[in-house]
Order: structure tokens, then C-alpha cells, then sequence
């Protein structure tokens, strides 16, 4: 007497989308079939059939399967369908579509060598890009994006293009800052990202930086900066095209050229002017009433630098405004300075040995 197939088993969550096999060549319907296969191991046509709910004839399915050996037959009666390792049947499907995918990349790079290489491509006007529209704008941040290798390079200046992370796309906000992409952090690419004192005057933007930071941005702040701005790799720049109209609706894009150059040597300056920008260690004490530094210590200097008033100050703590005219006035008596300015300067100095690691 034949034995009966084990019991269905539960799969992962993400068990049955239909698009996780596509990209190898297997079908909706062929997919489906192998994942029935896998549930209920060593199954009849008609256990298939009674869980079958596509249009496709599963039969015609099942044949298919077999001549990519992706499943077998087992001698009956009753025939029953047994599925072969994924591990081994998508292996080779894998190293294929590697192999097709290699053969691509290497023909595009003769192409892209080819293009190079014609005049027009290294005249002036194919140095600069001028791309209009919130969908043009928004798939060309993303080739842009996409494209780099080591490092992201961001002044970030109110109105935001929100692009591929934070925010929608194409959407600008001039409240919050973008957060960096994490498919980017994943990437482990380098973000660096220098924010307008603008970026966090309003309640809940430093703690937006902070979430980016904590993702692995690099940040810093200045009072004022003149462009917003976006470098790959030093390869390619990308900016809007006017400083006070929406920047989704027209950009440029900046390629290897003296101006991508100055672009370049524009960031590098005043990164090294930059303020750096801190997440605060768990663990830390609040700030007392005696200037010494805790949990907000270096939220408060850079507020302080950043030129916010104390109302601006207290919204970003969280903090009453007495309280805060209280700890910066402390602030200023323990370091013997005679503006709000040079108490954050001097403080600065003091975390300076911290700073530099950066």
C-alpha cells in the first residue's frame, strides 16, 4: 500500500510572490506549480489539481517543469510529482543568468567606451544636462544614484527633491530634510551630507538627521549654504536649475568637466568648514544647569553655531524656553565667553578631539 504524502507545510511570509522567479525566466504558472510541489511533497496529479486555482492547465505546467528539471516523476500508481532541490535546480538556472548578465555589462562598457569616445560627447554642451519634469528628474536621481561606487556627496538646502528615500519621490518639503537612501547605505557607500542651518530650525528635523545618521550618514551643518547639491562619486553632479523655484520641475546634471571640478572643490571646502553633527550616545545624562554636557550637549552647540534663537533652540530639544535661555546662560558662565556664538564655539573646541576622529 502506497504511503500517503507528508502533511503541507507553512512557508515564509514572502512564500508565493510571483515576481521573486521571473527574473530567471520561470512563469507565474510554473512557479506556482514548483511551490505546490514543495508544500506537499511526493503529490498526485489530483492533490495538485483540488490546490490548483491559475487558468493554465497544470498538466501542461507540470510538463513543463519536467523539461526544465525542476521536478520529477515518481512510477505509480498512483504517479506521483516530486520536486528537486532548489538549491541545485536554481543553481544552474543562477549561474546562467550571471553568466547572460556578465555578457551585458561587458557590452555595455564597449558601448559606453564607444560613446565616449565620439566628438560630440566630449564637446561643451554634453558636459551639462538640463532635465525637466518631476519624472524625468526623479528616474535621472536614480541612474545617478545607482550609479555610484564609493560615495554620495549632498549640500542639502531648503527646498528638498526628495528622491529615493525619506520622502516621496519628487515631493519638496521644505521642513524635513532627505534621509539617505538605504539601499545606498547597504551599498556601503559613503554618504556625506552638509545640511543649511534652515534644515533644522523646525521641530522634528534634527531628529530626522539623527535617524540619518544613525543609518550611517555622514553629517554636518552650516549657517548658510549657497546651492543645494548632489555629487557621485566626483563623477557626476547633479543640482537644481533655479535656487527659489521647485527643484523636481527642471535640474542639471553636471558631468566631467572644470565645472563638475569646481562643484567638487565647492563641497570639499565647506565640508572642512562644516560643523560635525552627532547621535547622541545611549546611556548619556541630561544636561544640568552648570554648562557641563550630557545627552543634548552636542545638539545645543550646534544650535547654538547653527545661529537658531532659543525658541528655535527649545522646540528642537524639547525643552521649555526658560530652560533652555537657563542652560545656555550657564553655558556661557562656565566658559567665560560673552556671546551665544563664542560659547559654542568654545565648546566646539572642547568636543574637538572627538570631532576630529571624523
Amino acid at each position: 500500500m502506497p504511503s500517503r504524502p507528508p502533511r503541507p507545510q507553512p512557508m515564509p511570509p514572502d512564500f508565493g510572490n510571483q515576481d521573486n522567479c521571473s527574473v530567471i525566466g520561470l512563469a507565474p504558472a510554473e512557479q506556482t506549480a514548483y511551490e505546490l510541489l514543495i508544500e506537499r511533497p511526493s503529490a498526485t496529479l489530483a492533490d495538485l489539481d483540488a490546490a490548483w486555482s491559475r487558468p493554465e492547465p497544470l498538466a501542461e505546467v507540470l510538463a513543463g517543469l519536467e523539461e526544465r528539471s525542476l521536478i520529477s516523476r515518481e512510477a505509480g500508481p498512483p504517479v506521483r510529482f516530486q520536486a528537486a532541490s532548489p538549491a541545485a535546480a536554481f543553481g544552474a538556472l543562477f549561474a546562467d543568468y550571471e553568466e547572460q548578465l556578465e555578457r551585458a555589462r561587458r557590452h555595455v562598457a564597449v558601448l559606453d567606451a564607444a560613446y565616449q569616445a565620439q566628438p560630440a560627447v566630449s564637446d561643451s554642451a554634453s558636459m551639462v544636462e538640463v532635465i525637466t519634469g518631476p519624472r524625468a528628474v526623479r528616474q535621472r536621481w536614480l541612474q545617478i544614484e545607482r550609479s555610484a561606487r564609493q560615495h554620495i556627496s549632498c549640500l542639502a538646502k531648503p527646498p528638498y527633491l526628495s528622491t529615493a528615500g525619506g520622502m516621496a519621490v519628487g515631493v519638496l518639503d521644505s521642513t524635513n530634510p532627505r534621509e539617505p537612501d538605504r539601499d545606498a547605505v547597504r551599498r556601503d557607500l559613503i554618504w556625506r551630507t552638509i545640511y543649511d542651518r534652515s534644515a533644522i530650525k523646525h521641530p522634528g528635523s534634527l531628529a530626522a538627521v539623527e535617524r540619518s545618521i544613525q543609518a550611517g550618514q555622514l553629517a554636518r551643518v552650516l549657517p548658510d549654504l549657497p546651492i543645494s547639491l548632489w555629487l557621485a562619486d566626483a563623477k557626476v553632479a547633479f543640482l537644481p536649475l533655479q535656487r527659489h523655484t521647485a527643484a523636481q520641475d527642471a535640474i542639471i546634471v553636471v558631468h566631467p568637466s572644470a565645472l563638475l571640478d569646481a562643484l567638487v572643490s565647492l563641497f570639499e571646502g565647506l565640508w572642512q568648514r562644516a560643523l560635525p553633527l552627532h547621535r547622541p550616545a545611549p546611556g548619556q545624562a541630561e544636561p544640568d544647569d552648570t554648562g557641563r554636557l550630557g545627552d543634548d550637549g552636542d545638539r545645543l552647540i550646534t544650535l547654538l553655531l547653527s545661529g537658531l534663537t532659543d525658541e528655535a533652540i527649545a522646540r528642537q530639544l524639547g525643552l521649555s524656553h526658560r530652560t533652555v535661555q537657563r542652560r545656555v546662560a550657564a553655558l556661557m558662565a562656565n566658559l567665560g565667553a560673552h556671546s551665544r556664538f563664542q560659547a559654542g564655539v568654545r565648546a566646539a573646541l572642547q568636543q574637538a578631539p572627538r570631532w576630529s576622529a571624523e
